[in-house]
């Protein structure tokens, strides 16, 4: 062994045993984890937490080794069918209709699936695998995503695990991209470069983007570019690409209002329009008539029909059913509401913060979405991740404790009813609040 790479080995002999060992558990978790085991489960993310926090601890300025180190967790999932979600069965599902010109927004796969012409490769075992409270609804997923699907689908050549590859390997890109524009932004803030890691090798992000094929990275991708363009007052392009991120998923619409103190009222109208005709572009080839309507209502289920790992939501719950208040009508009532408290605190961070800087334009983001999900009643794991990333800009660390103890949702998986465990939600609301008080209160400049 030549004599540098020897020095190399006894130099870094830890971390590569760190990430060595890491690549074994991601490998038991991917191919060698049944959904129901959730003491395997619970054992193997705790594990890869140590891992990730030690490896950012011995090796954050060998930014060469912690890059390939994410890309090698990585393609391990390349070939894995998920099984924590089945959502990648939607996904490919639109895919399939829109490579053959029909419309997703517009028949639920219930409907379609009677008719014996459909021309969807796949298509009986896509309807089963996707589930019946998927397979009634129209689709929900903005015209970046459903271009994606169609990618995927058409590059997969009529294989369910070959459009799984083009997923996997477009949210893999993402990350990449992530990590790229997201180092060059930290160094125009006068941030630590190494912060990125703090993302791209949290296993959170790499089980549920990477392994289960959720496209937050993708949004995220545009969104941290779309910043990256603001710190370098490129503001015109920066709003291109921020329609591209709202048109894969729709969360940063909730951080319109915000611009409007970081450009003034001159400049965020122009903003605000490129954003707007760009949306509308995205949207045009899929409208409808019908359309608009379908949309709406498939995207208002969120709000009113669905609960999981609700934080403050539960604890208004268990209040209502004390006072003899029925749960199916509370999360109706309690839906309508979600939307106004979150634009009212948009509000008070637009006018109440002194958002004419990005750093602290991106803390208010952090903010906003951070209360979004903490009265929100579904709050899948993977939706975090966009709070993650806003708060390695700001040096935040709570958010990374959050994808840590977010990972005792999961026991809701091992029932058969998916029936959620209130004690262990409790204590991962109750820690991350913990934490945030502490950073808040301990280090009054991260407010």
């Amino acid at each position: 062994m030549p004599r540098r790479l020897t020095t190399y080995f006894q130099l870094h002999r830890l971390p590569l045993l760190f990430a060595l060992f890491s690549m074994v558990f991601y490998y038991s978790l991917a191919y060698h984890l049944e959904r129901t085991d959730y003491v395997k489960l619970f054992t193997l993310f705790a594990a890869l937490f140590f891992f990730y926090w030690k490896l950012i601890q011995f090796e954050k300025w060998n930014f060469r080794f912690l890059l390939v180190s994410g890309i090698l967790f990585r393609l391990i999932f390349i070939p894995l069918e998920p099984h924590l979600s089945q959502d990648y069965f939607r996904f490919i599902w639109d895919g399939e209709l829109i490579i053959n010109l029909l419309n997703p927004y517009l028949e639920v796969p219930n409907t379609l699936i009677e008719n014996r012409d459909l021309p969807i490769a796949n298509a009986q075992e896509l309807h089963q695998g996707m589930g019946s409270l998927s397979a009634k609804h129209y689709s929900s997923y903005p015209p970046l995503h459903q271009i994606v699907f169609a990618l995927a689908a058409l590059l997969g050549g009529k294989s369910i695990l070959g459009s799984i590859v083009v997923l996997r390997s477009t949210i893999i890109l993402a990350d990449l991209g992530i990590f790229y524009f997201g180092r060059k932004l930290l160094k125009n803030l006068n941030r630590s470069p190494h912060l990125i890691c703090w993302y791209f090798l949290n296993p959170l992000v790499i089980v549920e983007l990477t392994g289960n094929l959720h496209f937050e990275g993708i949004m995220l991708f545009f969104l941290v570019w779309s910043l990256y363009l603001l710190s370098q007052n490129k503001w015109q392009l920066a709003a291109i690409v921020m329609a591209c991120s709202i048109s894969v998923k729709l969360v940063p619409l909730l951080f319109m209002p915000l611009f409007l103190t970081y450009f003034g009222l001159k400049k965020s109208l122009p903003f605000y329009l490129i954003i707007a005709g760009i949306s509308i572009l995205l949207f045009l080839p899929f409208y409808d008539p019908a359309f608009l309507t379908n949309y709406t209502e498939t995207v208002g289920l969120w709000f009113s029909n669905f609960e999981f790992n609700a934080g403050f939501y539960n604890v208004t719950k268990r209040v209502a059913i004390a006072m003899d208040e029925k749960p199916w009508e509370f999360i109706k009532e309690y839906g309508k509401i979600v939307p106004y408290l979150t634009l009212i605190t948009a509000l008070l961070l637009t006018f109440l913060r002194n958002n004419k800087d990005l750093l602290t334009l991106m803390a208010s983001m952090m903010w906003l979405l951070t209360m979004y999900y903490m009265i929100s009643t579904t709050v899948h794991p993977w939706y975090i991740i966009s709070v993650l990333l806003l708060g390695v800009f700001i040096s935040v660390k709570f958010p990374v404790i959050w994808t840590g103890m977010i990972v005792l949702s999961y026991f809701a998986y091992s029932q058969v009813n998916n029936e959620e465990n209130l004690l262990l939600l409790a204590l991962e609301y109750a820690v991350v609040l913990g934490f945030m008080g502490y950073e808040i209160f301990v280090h009054p400049n991260k407010k």
